[in-house]
């Protein structure tokens, strides 16, 4: 049974982390409400797992690697499948460059299958290593490069094609 102290603790981990975990969460699958929904789901794997929680010091990759988890889980159900991410990424800095490239850039990264949406949002968005990329994910270091490098050549070819494909 989980104490007052514990419960204390999982709000404070809660209000520290939410924030990122929501952007996080909407960078990978481009909309408010659902990463709303990914972020609750994190955390409530979280919570159930919060006895267990022994090194506090790595509850940030920790909790991206779950939110990750669970939006890879939902992305295989076939009704997920079907939605396509619209709008624009959060605002995490400063934005630079044409609003028009950065909304285009935006919805070639959103029509990648999930999996390489994923590895680009933690290596690029998330500035994580390879290391860091295949914890969050639970693959091998040799996968998240491949993911990377095909995600990448999928975005060569649609930019020089002209534009987003779904």
């Amino acid at each position: 049974m989980r104490s007052r102290g514990d419960d204390a603790a999982f709000s404070a981990c809660f209000e520290r982390h939410a924030a990122g975990v929501r952007a996080t969460a909407y960078l990978l699958c481009g909309d408010r409400h659902r990463a709303e929904d990914l972020t609750q789901a994190a955390f409530l794997k979280l919570y159930l797992a919060w006895d267990r929680v022994d090194d506090p010091e790595h509850l940030t990759s920790y909790l991206r690697t779950l939110v990750v988890r669970v939006f890879l889980g939902e992305a295989r159900r076939s009704w997920w499948r079907r939605e396509r991410a619209t709008g624009d990424p959060p605002e995490l800095a400063q934005p630079v460059g044409d609003p028009d490239d950065r909304l285009l850039a935006w919805q070639l990264v959103a029509a990648l299958p999930p999996r390489q949406r994923a590895v680009l949002v933690l290596r690029f968005w998330q500035d994580l290593d390879v290391r860091e990329t295949a914890a969050a994910l639970g693959c091998s270091e040799g996968t998240v490069k491949s993911q990377t490098a095909k995600a990448l050549a999928t975005l060569r070819a649609r930019v020089a094609g002209g534009g987003a494909r779904g």
